[in-house]
């Protein structure tokens, strides 16, 4: 079981951790929303639990509860850049379909 992130990724979310002055590393995470019943949440974290699975990703840590490692075990976090926009890319080998927004997904 595992999450990722691509050096793009992890070379993002390095630079906000520095420039945040501290941090563990990034919590990826699901939530019931949108129009596919499942987004990901993304948010910084100064220290995993106990029960969270933690990945090291070039130096990054990726925290995961085990609610959520169920629904995005195996995904690569990538971040793009398309034209003027810039984000976080889900690579998720568990979603068998995404809104059209690209906001969720559903298992």
């Amino acid at each position: 079981m595992a999450v990722t992130m691509t050096e793009a990724a992890a070379s993002h979310v390095a630079r906000f951790l520095e420039n945040r002055g501290k941090g563990l590393g990034i919590r990826v995470g699901v939530k019931t929303t949108g129009c596919s019943g499942m987004g990901y949440v993304l948010e910084f974290v100064d220290e995993a639990l106990a029960e969270d699975a933690v990945f090291d990703c070039d130096g990054v840590k990726v925290v995961v509860d085990p609610k959520s490692l169920v629904y995005i075990d195996g995904t690569e976090l990538d971040f793009v850049k398309e034209g003027l926009n810039e984000g976080f890319k889900f690579n998720n080998p568990q979603a068998s379909s995404e809104c059209g927004c690209g906001e969720s997904f559903s298992v």
